[in-house]
């Protein structure tokens, strides 16, 4: 029969129940028990929640303590061996890998394809071996078979696990395919065995550019799966598969689900192949975005569907797992009536997805009060006067019309830049945010909730602002930063004070571990009404006599870390978000801010899967990135920072933003992607994270000492700064003082024996940078 279901739910609770028990726990206020009591409670309350809404299964699997990627880690025992944890993972060792040892970086963090969750990558080499792990998952589907629920179990498919998986660079991962399906063939024996209704098998890497050895792996895996499993449904997510349609249609899979609002033009060529007596589930309602549906228009496409394939072997579902929007919009009372009216949460969307359902299977009279509902939220927003403004697409149109640069060349610049700031050799810096305290966040909240006025709020803000300046000056950072204490988040700051954006008060989703940010909504046309930083820096400025860095989000972080509207192409929302800011840029170079940082992290979050779709969105990037920063002086030195990405295959785009000074994330990939600037021969300044800011532990100077010795191999010593992977908010002070300071140390040894000519005689001196935390 039509069946309706989603790919995941929403882990971390409407009210992020998981956050608080993770942290909790992590600080020794909550034991192991209690901690899995919440999450117990978490997910019978999903699943019942998706019962009630009518969907025919649950999902089981899509719960995860820090990350689903690294639940199969857990559950297939391949913990890398430099962690020492015994073959059967239990929950510390889990979090162990997560957030890494006094004596082993955490694994490294990476984007999940085009989305702003992250994922820990597994590692593998010859030498991984893999084993089921039984009390992972299993305890979970027992759990919801004996509350009566029809189970869909969700995992990660083999293939995705180990493309995923880093691995030595001469080393063919694919050797290790044999062995890691032998736990999967166990696992699907069991779930079988358990009255498991069907296994989604996530494949999203079905949507890149594969090489034949991974397509043609395809094959021998479901056919030595597919006999001992329950029925699979192989999900392909985030871009089309209509060029593997006849490939897929050979699998030995009881269905195929198709994400048909990142690939709605590959369901003729699905349909053209598949086999009538097998499951083709459609993912007509976005999981990524927070829109209303158009159920006439997913009807139409579910009806087209109908007409060439049987209606008993149609499923109806969300295009992705929903863990990538906010729960539920009833908790958004404060949002404007008119926004929220076109808006689904998770909650909503499973709704929307039964009542597709039934309106395929009963016809529109069943679900005609939805479809007038719908009909009317949609018209009204097309029709509003508060989504378009002429004047900023006047501007739009006037500056696309050329390319954006610099006056002159980094060369140039930089000698100029040289001159301007004086800074010594290896210049230490951070990248911008230090610890959000308890006293900065009371206050920002009082302000908010109206319980202290606007003088009081400020001079809370300035004391932290004065306060951060104070440590950085006792550390000896060269150059400076105001701290971010006003900010509460990198993106959403910078959504409250401009137009075309509105904000939530409860739309958290999840980006890592117990990291939940809460993305603004861009509705409308973007403009900035008024300077949105220039206050706070302008007074840390005013403190201090060394350079201070000017912080600002980038227009293509700014679009990739909100729900942007579907109204409009997401270039045009980028040009708007370049223009916005170039117009702070401007007015922070005016009042004598020198040194100015454009954080793009997102712009390889934003890279279209496929090969062929890519030359269009690096040009329109690269364009609104140099647009917002090419309207200073040559003297003015621009920064730009990004995290958590591969790089190498946009490199030339890279190098077309053309910063003056790039920050990058390297620790937890131990300076490996240095190699591809060296070999790329990157002509600006960089500065590789030295240490991992994601992580409670301390770096040792020997770490800190080697890893810089790393970048000086490849990275001249004149075009080098040195500085932490990320900014400090998450982090507390203590630590924060205690890696700054060898941070600093470390490279002042450095700078000594460079200036000396005697480089390599260097040797970290343990004793310069003792701490508590030794």
């Amino acid at each position: 029969m039509t069946q309706a279901h989603i790919l995941g739910f929403p882990r971390i609770g409407a009210q992020r129940e998981l956050k608080t028990a993770l942290e909790a726990h992590w600080q020794g206020r909550l034991d192991e028990t209690g901690l899995r009591a919440v999450g117990a409670q978490l997910r019978r309350e999903h699943w019942q929640q998706q019962r009630d809404a009518g969907l025919d299964l649950v999902c089981v699997g899509d719960f995860a303590w820090y990350d689903h990627l690294h639940n199969a880690t857990a559950l297939f025992s391949a913990a890398p061996t430099r962690f020492g944890l015994p073959r059967s993972i239990d929950l510390a060792g889990y979090f162990a890998m997560a957030r890494g040892t006094e004596a082993q970086p955490a694994l490294a963090m990476k984007k999940w394809f085009d989305t702003n969750y992250h994922y820990l990558q597994p590692e593998v080499d010859e030498s991984t071996r893999f084993a089921l792990n039984r009390d992972w998952l299993l305890p979970e589907v027992r759990e919801a078979l004996s509350l009566g629920h029809a189970v869909k179990v969700v995992l990660p498919g083999p293939l995705t696990w180990l493309w995923l998986a880093s691995a030595p660079t001469a080393f063919d991962k694919l050797s290790l395919l044999s062995l890691l399906l032998n736990p999967y063939f166990v696992l699907l024996a069991e779930l079988n065995a358990l009255g498991v209704a069907s296994v989604q098998f996530d494949e999203p890497i079905l949507a890149l550019d594969l090489p034949d050895a991974w397509l043609d792996a395809y094959r021998s895996v479901y056919r030595e799966l597919a006999p001992v499993a329950p029925p699979i449904l192989l999900a392909t997510l985030f871009g089309s598969v209509a060029e593997h349609a006849a490939r897929l249609s050979e699998l030995p899979i009881a269905g195929l689900h198709l994400d048909l609002v990142r690939g709605p033009d590959q369901l003729d060529a699905l349909l053209d192949h598949w086999p009538a007596q097998r499951v083709l589930s459609l993912g007509v309602v976005d999981g990524r975005n927070l829109w209303r549906c158009d159920l006439r228009a997913a009807l139409a496409t579910l009806r087209r569907a109908a007409q060439r394939h049987p209606l008993d072997r149609l499923w109806i579902g969300s295009s992705c797992s929903l863990l990538h929007v906010p729960h539920d919009l009833r908790q958004e009372q404060e949002l404007a009536p008119e926004l929220r009216d076109w808006m689904a949460f998770a909650t909503q969307k499973l709704d929307e997805v039964a009542t597709l359902r039934r309106g395929l299977i009963h016809g529109d009279a069943a679900i005609a009060d939805a479809l007038n509902d719908t009909d009317r939220a949609l018209d009204q927003r097309r029709r509003a006067a508060t989504t378009h403004c002429a004047e900023v697409r006047e501007r739009c149109a006037r500056s696309g019309e050329r390319r954006a640069g610099r006056a002159s060349a980094f060369a140039q610049r930089a000698a100029k830049q040289r001159a301007a700031l004086n800074l010594p050799l290896l210049p230490t810096t951070t990248i911008g945010s230090f610890p959000q305290t308890a006293p900065i966040r009371a206050a920002r909240a009082a302000y908010r909730q109206q319980r202290i006025d606007r003088a009081a709020y400020e001079a809370t803000m300035q004391h932290a602002i004065r306060d951060a300046i104070e440590r950085q000056h006792a550390l000896g950072l060269d150059v400076l930063v105001h701290g971010e204490a006003e900010r509460n988040d990198m993106v959403e700051y910078f959504g409250e004070q401009l137009s075309g954006f509105a904000l939530t008060a409860h739309g958290w989703v999840q980006s890592y571990g117990s990291r939940c940010v809460k993305p603004p909504v861009i509705y409308g046309d973007v403009s900035r009404p008024a300077p949105m930083t220039l206050q706070w820096t302008r007074y840390a400025q005013s403190l201090t006599d060394k350079p201070l860095k000017g912080m600002l989000t980038g227009p293509i972080t700014m679009l990739c870390w909100s729900f942007v509207r579907d109204d409009v192409p997401r270039h045009e929302v980028a040009l708007q978000l370049a223009l916005a800011l170039r117009d702070e840029v401007q007015d922070l170079e005016q009042a004598g801010i020198g040194i100015i940082q454009i954080d793009e992290p997102a712009i390889r979050e934003g890279l279209p899967l496929k090969q062929a779709d890519r030359a269009a969105y690096l040009d329109w990037a690269v364009h609104a990135f140099r647009l917002t920063s090419c309207g200073v002086d040559d003297a003015t030195q621009i920064h730009t920072h990004m995290c958590y990405s591969e790089f190498r295959d946009i490199l030339p785009a890279i190098a077309a933003l053309d910063a003056d000074v790039i920050t990058i994330e390297t620790s937890r990939s131990r300076m490996a992607l240095l190699d591809a600037f060296a070999e790329f021969a990157y002509p600006n300044d960089i500065g590789p994270g030295l240490y991992d800011i994601h992580s409670p532990r301390l770096p040792s100077p020997d770490e800190l000492h080697a890893l810089l010795r790393r970048a000086l191999d490849v990275i001249p010593a004149e075009r080098l700064w040195v500085n932490p992977d990320c900014g400090l908010k998450t982090r507390a002070w203590p630590e924060t003082e205690a890696a700054l300071q060898r941070m600093v140390s470390i490279a002042a040894q450095w700078r000594r024996q460079l200036s000396a000519g005697e480089a390599a005689a260097v040797k970290p001196v343990a004793a310069e940078t003792s701490s508590a935390f030794d």
